[in-house]
């Protein structure tokens, strides 16, 4: 699915992982991503019940999932873990869901957090919804074609 596609509107992106879980929110007019939040619960349900909210506030027209990979493309256990997750948000609240490729976001956002906060502690705090920023604004660079 494509910008091109899509009504206007906000767009949440995930970048799922077992123990927490990245948000990062941006809309289909600037297409630019934001970190916004990081999911913490221990388990699925109140996770849903947290991306719910999210849900209920942004009114999301699309929701994209970063999709994990080893470097050369091939799947591992996460991979399939993030496409079952993305297809539970479908499934759950009937949005239009995502996958995009997300190998090297979690360096790179480790990355960029270096450059951007001091302590170690700071960084862990934020690291997966920048990720997750990381993965949305991909996903919005590729389409970018779309709307030009």
């Amino acid at each position: 699915m494509s910008l091109q596609q899509l009504p206007e509107g906000t767009i949440l992106a995930f970048d799922f992982g077992k123990k927490r879980i990245g948000v990062a929110v941006g809309n289909t007019l600037t297409t630019l991503a934001q970190p916004l939040k990081t999911i913490h619960h221990e388990t699925n349900v109140q996770r849903f019940l947290a991306i719910e909210k999210m849900i209920q506030t942004w009114q999301p027209v699309l929701l994209v999932v970063g999709l994990p990979t080893h470097i050369d493309g091939t799947p591992h256990e996460m991979t399939n873990l993030s496409r079952r997750f993305a297809q539970r948000l479908h499934g759950r609240f009937n949005i239009p869901t995502v996958l995009v490729d997300e190998r090297y976001t979690s360096q790179t956002a480790a990355i960029a957090l270096r450059e951007a906060v001091t302590t170690i502690k700071k960084q862990k705090a934020i690291l997966d919804q920048v990720a997750a920023q990381q993965i949305l604004q991909s996903f919005f660079d590729e389409n970018k074609h779309a709307i030009t």
